[in-house]
């Protein structure tokens, strides 16, 4: 009797390994939403900072599908919504650095402060030029044609189980900082050098629009 074979063998899913190793480069190194989870980590807490995270990795996931499903071909078509998604972004990072800036510990700075929530986070995405250069790497490069939209489902899914634990390691790392900044002005000093590397960020928007 012959064996029946499984639908996806290894030559359809040899892709997930590379693409893994991708989002986690992708997701680990430094960016707006690393740099916005280490400040976060360091003035709320890890607790407080896990919506933020959550919308992250949904954020990232949507994105995919949503690119890959079509809507890259809407930005061809009409370019200025891109243009005008990438300055919005711009300058709402700006406006996200001085708050970041002006924050204070988790029992200073502003008494009406809290860290960003889970659908603020997922809807950032969209204005954050890293998450655009992650989900066009994905779909562009790591993504089969055969059988396209079975393999953009399943890297999504890879993207966000990657995703979530890596952005984790900055808001692990800027709670450590938190508990060892004791002084307020410190962890102040602290959130200004994080909102200037958030500002920086921006290098990759204002060398697009001069070249």
């Amino acid at each position: 009797m012959p064996v029946a074979t499984m639908p996806f063998d290894t030559a359809h899913t040899s892709f997930l390994l590379p693409l893994a190793m991708f989002s986690f480069v992708s997701s680990v190194t430094p960016g707006p939403n690393n740099v916005m989870l280490t400040a976060s980590g360091a003035t709320f807490g890890y607790r407080r900072t896990v919506p933020h995270m959550l919308g992250i990795t949904l954020g990232v996931v949507v994105m995919v599908l949503l690119v890959g499903a079509g809507l890259g071909a809407v930005f061809e078509r009409l370019p200025v919504i891109y243009t005008a998604l990438k300055y919005l972004g711009a300058a709402y990072l700006v406006w996200l650095a001085w708050k970041i800036a002006g924050s204070g510990g988790i029992d200073g700075g502003n008494a009406g402060a809290r860290p960003f929530g889970f659908w603020q986070a997922a809807a950032f995405q969209w204005v954050n030029p890293k998450a655009w250069i992650m989900a066009i790497g994905v779909i562009a490069t790591y993504t089969p044609r055969e059988d396209f939209f079975i393999n953009l489902v399943l890297a999504a899914l890879v993207l966000g189980i990657v995703n979530y634990p890596s952005v984790s390691v900055w808001t692990l790392f800027g709670s450590a900082v938190g508990r060892a900044l004791r002084s307020p002005q410190a962890l102040r000093r602290f959130n200004w050098c994080m909102a200037a590397l958030l500002l920086l960020s921006l290098y990759p928007v204002l060398a697009d629009s001069h070249g």
